[in-house]
């Protein structure tokens, strides 16, 4: 970058990621004139190598994607659907792997690079190894015991002696993975789900005690769907459609704070409040439409609406919190899976891209499919593993077409109020999209009914929550956000972009590419 950090000369596009090597291989792909969809390829397939506990190839995700030419905003659904067949010897049953199929559809029709441009890449990360990131490092750290009773995840990330795996900084080749990668390039994803690979994978997936079969792989089909929309008067805003359910309470969270410029005109203790009794009202909300299996009760077009939200701040105290269970309905608990990535890019010709990937469970299933060097992701819908928790978002001015902005969270039950909070701030407060992002944020989810502050909130705003009657919680981080924020629009202002990664609370990192 030049000048000030998310500002450049020359402006060819940016990307913000949770990892620092896929940030940099899609800035690469953009330098190199690749649209905002084959920069997502490169940057996720990059991802499946270099953070495989939330992205490997086994598991799925959701993106929001903009295309200028096309004058088209809408989401691509690939999240893991469950095996038609699980057999009595599955110890560790398995979803369907999705993602391979997921970024081919989205460059099939928004890409112009060639697939196999974009795919070895990682191909080449995984065959020639290199230092284990921050991120895949912490995440490792947090689930050791479990990993190590897997042989093939000690064979694949294991430290000499196979008693501990890798640690940040630790040389990591994944030759196997290299070799899958390899031929997905130069095949196509075809391969990998009706193919040599295909057949390689069944076998594989079912010796580690998963589920699958080759008819899983071959019925599985992303589907394009409209995002869940909030229109204003020059812009619309775009969010992740159910059952990737975080889209739709965070478009329930916004039409609550924009609405007769509630969080605009308020004073930065009302603010917080705002934020917490918003998301308060959203999760109660989830509960109506959003069922125990994850699938959702009402179409998409009607979670959303202006009478819908004023109903729901009807209740709304400036000088007193509500209740949780004076809500009505009243908020349901519900286990929700953290363990998700996120990336967001754009380029020099407004077509963006927004995706969260997950694989239902920190690492899956917690185990290697033999001889493929893949992660296999668990089975969604069992005890909150699933898609509940994405769902990113676009702001795009419906007049011009222009892109504005690109937003995507991770984090588990805090993702939905983590990215609002920080486009809020940045959007409807008119903040500097990096303080947005670095701002401390509060949270609220209904149950148990208590207030979630990050540490190091500032004392006043405290006081000033306590006074209205919350019950504060101190924690150490509240989600993870990456954003791209270019405040005049683009193309016709690329000196207004900001590209911002969550750097106080996760390990990623924002890059713009220039001339």
């Amino acid at each position: 970058m030049r000048g000030r950090p998310g500002f450049v000369k020359g402006f060819l596009g940016g990307v913000a990621a949770d990892v620092p090597r896929a940030a940099v291989v899609g800035r690469e792909i953009l330098s190199a004139g690749g649209t905002a969809a084959d920069a997502a390829v490169a940057i996720y397939f990059a991802l499946a190598v270099t953070n495989p506990s939330a992205a490997s190839l086994g598991g799925g995700g959701i993106c929001v994607v903009h295309d200028w030419a096309k004058k088209t905003t809408e989401a691509i659904d690939f999240l893991t659907p469950l095996p038609s067949r699980i057999p009595p010897g599955a110890t560790r049953p398995s979803a369907v792997p999705t993602n391979p199929r997921g970024f081919f559809a989205l460059h099939a029709k928004y890409g112009r690079m060639r697939w196999q441009q974009l795919v070895s890449p990682a191909a080449n990360i995984a065959r020639f190894g290199e230092p284990v990131s921050r991120a895949f490092a912490h995440d490792v750290a947090r689930v050791e015991p479990a990993l190590l009773e897997d042989p093939e995840m000690r064979r694949v990330f294991g430290r000499p002696g196979g008693k501990t795996l890798v640690r940040e900084g630790d040389f990591l080749s994944q030759v196997d993975l290299a070799g899958v990668l390899s031929r997905i390039a130069t095949e196509g994803p075809g391969d990998f789900y009706s193919g040599q690979i295909a057949t390689r994978l069944v076998d594989a997936v079912n010796r580690a005690g998963g589920s699958l079969s080759i008819e899983d792989l071959r019925a599985f089909t992303p589907t394009w769907r409209e995002t869940v929309q909030i229109p204003t008067r020059t812009w619309t805003l775009h969010f992740a459609p159910p059952p990737a359910a975080a889209g739709a309470v965070a478009a329930a969270m916004w039409s609550m704070l924009s609405a007769k410029d509630r969080f605009a005109d308020a004073q930065p203790d009302e603010r917080l409040h705002l934020l917490a009794e918003t998301a308060l009202r959203a999760y109660a909300d989830r509960s109506v439409w959003l069922k125990p299996d994850g699938t959702v009760a009402l179409p998409a077009s009607q979670l959303v609406s202006p009478e819908r939200s004023e109903r729901q701040m009807d209740s709304y105290r400036k000088d007193a919190r509500v209740a949780a269970a004076q809500l009505q309905p009243a908020p349901v608990e519900r286990a929700e899976n953290p363990a998700a990535t996120t990336f967001v890019v754009v380029d020099r010709e407004s077509s963006a891209v927004a995706c969260a990937l997950t694989m239902n469970n920190l690492f899956g299933t917690g185990r290697v499919a033999p001889g493929t060097g893949i992660v296999l992701a668990t089975l969604p819908g069992a005890e909150g593993r699933g898609p509940t928790s994405l769902g990113p978002m676009m702001i795009v001015n419906k007049n011009t077409n222009e892109f504005f902005l690109a937003a995507a969270a991770s984090g588990g039950v805090v993702a939905p109020t983590a990215m609002v909070t920080a486009v809020a701030r940045a959007v409807l407060a008119k903040t500097p999209l990096e303080d947005a992002l670095a701002a401390k944020r509060v949270h609220h989810g209904g149950l148990p009914d208590l207030l979630y502050y990050e540490k190091g909130l500032d004392e006043a705003l405290m006081q000033a929550l306590s006074r209205r009657g919350h019950q504060l919680t101190e924690t150490v981080g509240l989600g993870t956000v990456n954003a791209i924020y270019c405040t005049r629009g683009l193309p016709p202002k690329p000196e207004t972009c900001s590209v911002a990664a969550d750097t106080t609370r996760g390990f990623g990192l924002a890059t713009s590419a220039d001339k």
